[in-house]
């Protein structure tokens, strides 16, 4: 009698298609998963000040060695879609936070590999999204909770979260150094009417061969990495600077279009040059006339910027030439020296021009660099002059130098510090698994995994030290249930401290947006049943 009762609605099935074949689907999110889960498991090494660094080498030759996350992913050729999104999430928590790149692409990764566990149990995808979205919410909420607020005028928290930032670099035995250093070029950029706004493009970077990373310093002022013009012999040393930006070149003009003039005898010639020579000094004694001793001049594409002659002519003149200035360069310089660029000739007055009390050159290692110093009403904007022994270090000091700027920042934007170490993690884990247990039927589930997903973190910062992984997460969980809520692993000493007191701290921004960015991609992810490729 069973076996009639089954066979029925096999008759009428044919008819309402009941029965769909999901076997691809789940390849494919399977496929997926495994590929991003392959790529968080690349960069997981880099985790934490005792992780590995990687040995980038690009197709043309060039050799990057860096544990930034972000950096690693962004030159690393991927092909698949999925895990391709993996690479934009480092990207994106690079331009919300500017540090925790690693951290976010090795939670996602541990959040994708619980999701297969909970597909292979038939969870419904959608139910899965939806747990994660509630338990990100719920995350950051605890994260908030947890946070100790700062102030801007407390500079030595700021160089804390700045030095535990640098601590996970190549670069890590100068934190000391750059820590401070990155908290004052921040701090001096800030605008007291937009106390929340810092714009990082206001941050100069210059990078010059020679030296260590001793050497760098901020300079308050302007910094060329090019020498001045020696062509016509003019001085390479100004006091009480008149400085002009032009955008025009100082050449004899071309036609338009291409054509050829043909001289036929030698007054001709005599008058082209003469025209030319007189053509440069009428634009020279325009300039001179408003007291201008120190020219600026942008690249020029068409033509000639400044030829042979209008040096020549400027170096007469006592006016110090710097050229081939980058144009995206422009904006920056005309803000530092609170200066207008000029594009024309018959527009170049006095009070165009910024006013300096010392513009030199100067040598540095093998090349020579132009200082602009003592500038008059200089606008908020600061450059650091980074050195290093090679350009790989060069690199790298840059790259860690703009995640302390970045993390300065963030401590702007959003004024709460949280401590390090994976303490932050743990607790989440402790306080979500909590909370799971008060939730009904497959959310708390869901919501457990999501927690177990969180130790990965504090597992990997273990495992990257060379302690024992499964040790130490169970003690930092013993820790956090007897209600230390920052207890977190201490790296240096190998074991589990108050990580407040040794002064590892990070903003609260870094961790909250990796948390959401993380759930976010690995909900895009599970909801992707079929990729369909389009010529």
């Amino acid at each position: 009698m069973a076996t009639a009762v089954v066979s029925q609605p096999r008759s009428t099935a044919s008819q309402t298609e009941s029965y769909v074949d999901n076997k691809r689907k789940d390849d494919i999110r399977q496929g997926n998963i495994k590929s991003a889960c392959a790529v968080a498991d690349a960069v997981r090494t880099s985790l934490g000040p005792k992780g590995m660094d990687k040995m980038i080498s690009t197709a043309s030759g060039d050799v990057i060695i860096t544990n930034d996350g972000a950096t690693i992913l962004n030159k690393m050729e991927v092909l698949q879609p999925a895990a391709k999104m993996l690479v934009e999430l480092s990207k994106s928590q690079d331009s919300a936070a500017g540090d925790g790149t690693t951290t976010v692409v090795v939670i996602a990764g541990a959040l994708l590999k619980r999701c297969l566990s909970l597909l292979s149990h038939g969870i419904h995808p959608t139910v899965i999204s939806d747990s994660l979205h509630r338990a990100s919410i719920k995350a950051v909420d605890v994260l908030t909770a947890m946070a100790v607020p700062v102030e801007l005028s407390d500079r030595d928290s700021l160089i804390k979260s700045a030095s535990t930032s640098l601590n996970s670099k190549v670069v890590s035995q100068y934190s000391t150094l750059l820590a401070p250093l990155a908290v004052d070029a921040v701090l001096s950029v800030v605008d007291p009417a937009k106390p929340e706004m810092v714009d990082l493009r206001d941050i100069k970077i210059v990078k010059k061969l020679g030296g260590t990373v001793d050497d760098t310093e901020t300079v308050k002022g302007l910094v060329f990495d090019k020498k001045a013009s020696h062509a016509g012999g003019g001085p390479t040393r100004v006091e009480n600077a008149k400085i002009a930006m032009i955008q025009f070149q100082i050449s004899p003009p071309k036609t338009d279009i291409e054509q050829s003039i043909v001289v036929s005898d030698y007054t001709q010639m005599d008058r082209i040059l003469k025209e030319e020579r007189n053509y440069i000094l009428g634009m020279i004694k325009k300039i001179k006339a408003t007291g201008c001793n120190v020219l600026l001049i942008q690249k020029s594409i068409l033509r000639d910027a400044v030829t042979d002659l209008s040096l020549h002519y400027l170096a007469k003149a006592k006016i110090m030439v710097i050229k081939d200035v980058e144009r995206d360069e422009i904006e920056f310089i005309t803000k530092t020296l609170n200066c207008l660029p000029i594009a024309n000739i018959e527009h170049f007055r006095a009070e165009k021009l910024g006013y300096a009390d010392l513009v030199e050159e100067v040598s540095l290692g093998e090349g020579k660099i132009v200082k602009l110093t003592g500038i008059k009403d200089m606008g908020r904007t600061t450059t650091v002059l980074v050195r290093g022994s090679n350009h790989l270090v060069l690199d790298e000091a840059e790259r860690s130098l703009h995640d302390a700027l970045c993390v300065v920042r963030c401590l702007v934007n959003k004024r709460f510090l949280i401590a390090g170490g994976g303490a932050p993690e743990i607790e989440l884990s402790r306080q979500l698994g909590a909370w799971a247990k008060v939730l009904h039927g497959m959310e708390g589930y869901c919501v457990r995994s999501f927690a177990e997903a969180l130790e990965v973190i504090p597992y990997t910062l273990a495992e990257n030290a060379g302690l024992n992984p499964i040790a130490i997460v169970t003690e930092l969980r013993n820790r956090h249930a007897q209600g230390e809520t920052n207890a977190g692993i201490n790296v240096r000493k190998g074991q589990i401290t108050n990580i407040l007191e040794e002064n590892v701290v990070q903003p609260l921004l870094v961790s909250t947006s990796a948390i959401t960015l993380a759930t976010e991609c690995v909900r895009m992810i599970l909801k992707i049943d079929d990729i369909v490729t389009v010529r």
